[in-house]
């Protein structure tokens, strides 16, 4: 479970996003971001006994820092309003699918996959998902996968309006060819983050998901 201190914090930042207020409630960001630490770190030493890919990692490897990166952008509040953490053997920089925990008031949410791929690795993954299509199509059609996440994220900003160079639109899996990132997320109630069984049913979703990474990240491997 998740201090109700560290919704407090975020919650609070989303409204003073500046470095003035920031530095003035520092202590409250750094018990939060303990906070949020350990639980991912106890998600990580459960997680490993069924994903071996990830034994060794902490949540230090994980974990995202908190302030943005504001040299090219519009919007400049100099702070993320979220804790984040991705669980991947490589750490938070790998090229691999993985697991993601995005805790925002009113905004959280667990799942995870493959975030916007160099192309020569989404070409990879394309080819093993045309090659398989059969083998992909049953993760996704699996009860547990089914029940927690019930599909990868489709949205336009994440889809082409065209197939992809090299396949043809009556492609049996011409919706997921067409994706630019391969994610599944299952949202989670504010009220669920204080709970004693966050921690039991955060380890359940990611187990859920391992059959699709394991996919993703054999085209990775392969040359």
């Amino acid at each position: 479970m998740l201090e109700p201190q560290t919704l407090k914090f975020l919650s609070q930042l989303k409204k003073n996003n500046n470095k003035p207020w920031f530095d003035s409630h520092r202590a409250q960001y750094e018990a939060g971001r303990i906070d949020f630490s350990n639980f991912i770190q106890l998600v990580i030493d459960a997680l490993q006994k069924t994903d071996t890919t990830i034994t060794g990692l902490t949540a230090k490897d994980c974990q995202f820092r908190i302030n943005r990166d504001v040299r090219f952008s519009k919007d400049k509040r100099p702070y993320k309003e979220n804790f984040g953490a991705f669980i991947c053997r490589g750490g938070k920089k790998s090229i691999y699918a993985g697991y993601y925990f995005h805790l925002a008031p009113c905004n959280s949410f667990m799942g995870g996959g493959l975030w916007h791929p160099e192309p020569v690795n989404l070409k990879k993954v394309r080819q093993e998902l045309d090659y398989n299509w059969e083998e992909f199509a049953s993760i996704l059609k699996n009860k547990n996968f089914k029940k927690t996440f019930g599909d990868l994220y489709k949205g336009e900003d994440l889809s082409l309006k065209r197939m992809p160079k090299g396949y043809e639109e009556d492609n049996p899996a011409i919706d997921y060819l067409k994706l630019q990132s391969l994610i599944a997320e299952a949202k989670i109630k504010d009220e669920d983050l204080t709970k004693s069984t966050l921690h039991k049913k955060t380890v359940t979703a990611f187990e859920a998901l391992q059959p699709l990474l394991n996919f993703i990240n054999r085209s990775l491997d392969g040359e």
